[in-house]
């Protein structure tokens, strides 16, 4: 498909992709968008000039600010949607190409809000490379997997209200933490501040309290994924997580990219997952590929510097997928709601350059990072920004989802 518009190869929002966010400027109030290349097409205004008159949907879920009302119109809008768009945007004669003056404007003259209002969080950890990598380093090198951890995705019910866009900095918490060598706490701004790579899916369907949703249903039941930095406090962490696991050292704060990828546009980067040993539980079996090669990028800017990669890693490394973790989350009967959000845990990969966190990067303070000013980094430095990215590619298709960036700030 080719379109009119002028759009970059290297592009994250290609005519195969049109992910969906919220925007807004000084001349238009917070409304939906989809993003496709250097513009936004303002669905607001498309329902409101009547050029969705076909739809078989309300257009009114699209004069919404977020998301949340539009994802509930279903799996079948969503993808009739996406074809309109593509068909106007690669069509000369298009009403959108006829009225491009009032229904798209420049991305960068729009300021992006987070797209949905988020109801609950759950952050699984689903990475076998990094929950081997912590367990080496705070268990048994020998025995670093749980006994649990091959036969259910883990996770943990999370604070969704701490959830912000891209672009929102965040100060240092004061944490109670236990001093190396001391068996008595301290309080204070946290010394050990850690970044998470991860991806999060938005759930677009409310289920019933009793029922659950099956492997097989799971991708009709989420909307999108979203690239997500689940701030970390490391000495916090380790001070309070025995033995309900973590607390404060994760709600002070986590980011959401802006533009929210849909499983649709991501159809054509799906592969096979790892074999699974032991043999999952019936409810965690599934059928087709449900991981997908999803590069993603880890840059550190210092204040004042310029940004490094330190990390390289892929969505396809996870061990437990989005279909299983959504199994496994409703299998008991607990009930989810459109705009809840669901975070797979750090993503790393099997060579240290793939690591998804500073604590494995530098495998626990005993290898700091060396940047290219000479300074170092076992842990984020007030003033550092952190800028994830991704991106999938392949036979002339790229699908991006933007940056997701963040500035840590002194304590306050």
């Amino acid at each position: 498909m080719n379109s009119w518009l002028i759009i970059s190869e290297q592009s994250d929002f290609s005519i195969h992709n049109l992910p969906f966010g919220s925007f807004s400027t000084p001349y238009r109030d917070q409304r939906l968008g989809v993003a496709i290349g250097d513009y936004i097409v303002d669905l607001k205004a498309c329902a409101q000039k009547g050029l969705l008159h076909q739809a078989p949907f309300s257009v009114h879920a699209l004069e919404e600010p977020i998301l949340n009302k539009w994802m509930g119109c279903g799996k079948d809008a969503r993808v009739w949607l996406r074809h309109w768009l593509q068909y106007q945007l690669t069509h000369a004669d298009s009403e959108l190409h006829a009225h491009q003056d009032q229904l798209l404007l420049p991305i960068d003259s729009a300021h992006l809000h987070l797209p949905v209002e988020i109801g609950d969080y759950t952050d699984f950890y689903s990475s076998e490379d990094h929950a081997r990598n912590v367990g080496k380093m705070f268990r048994d090198p020998e025995n670093a997997l749980l006994p649990n951890w091959k036969h259910l995705p883990v996770g943990y019910h999370g604070r969704a209200s701490s959830i912000v866009v891209s672009g929102t900095n965040i100060h240092r918490p004061k944490v109670q933490f236990l001093p190396a060598g001391s068996d008595v706490p301290s309080f204070g701004p946290s010394k050990m501040i850690d970044f998470e790579l991860e991806m999060a899916f938005i759930v677009a369907e409310n289920t019933e309290l009793g029922s659950h949703i099956t492997t097989d249903q799971a991708e009709d039941a989420i909307f999108g994924v979203v690239i997500f930095n689940d701030w970390s406090a490391r000495d916090k962490q380790r001070w309070e997580y025995v033995p309900l696991g973590p607390f404060l050292a994760k709600n002070f704060g986590s980011v959401a990219s802006p533009w929210v990828v849909t499983l649709e546009a991501l159809d054509a980067f799906r592969v096979a997952g790892p074999i699974q040993e032991p043999k999952v539980l019936p409810y965690l079996e599934y059928k087709q590929d449900m991981h997908f090669d999803v590069n993603l990028e880890v840059y550190l800017q210092p204040d004042r510097g310029a940004e490094e990669l330190i990390s390289k890693s892929n969505f396809k490394y996870m061990y437990w997928n989005m279909a299983q973790q959504l199994a496994h989350h409703t299998i008991n009967g607990c009930n989810v709601r459109i705009g809840d959000m669901m975070a797979s845990g750090t993503i790393s990969g099997p060579t240290p350059d793939s690591f998804g966190s500073m604590l494995e990067l530098a495998w626990g303070g005993k290898n700091p990072i060396t940047l290219k000013d000479g300074s170092t980094r076992t842990s984020i430095q007030d003033g550092d920004t952190v800028i994830m990215r991704g991106y999938a590619e392949k036979n002339g298709i790229r699908i991006g989802f933007g940056e997701c960036r963040s500035k840590i700030l002194p304590s306050i």
